[in-house]
């Protein structure tokens, strides 16, 4: 069983017509392309460059309401 994620990705307008136009010359779909680009990267990049700064982590804090109780999240909805 295959399973294909649906995702939103911010792509450079140059990059973009590239792609557009290579998918076209080759007759494929561009995610096609970028999921076999993908795939190469990952397959020889193992670990990011060591250039690459770590990703930042944020604490989320705490719960402000248990979403199981019903009431104290409708409370909490109201007070927005």
């Amino acid at each position: 069983m295959v399973f294909h994620m649906k995702t939103t990705l911010i792509i450079d307008d140059h990059v973009f017509k590239r792609l557009k136009q290579l998918s076209i010359q080759q007759s494929t779909t561009m995610s096609s392309l970028v999921d076999a680009a993908l795939r190469q990267y990952l397959k020889t990049r193992a670990k990011p460059a060591p250039d690459m700064p770590p990703l930042p982590a944020f604490d989320g804090g705490r719960a402000l309401v248990d979403v199981s109780n019903r009431d104290m999240l409708y409370q909490a909805m109201e007070e927005i």
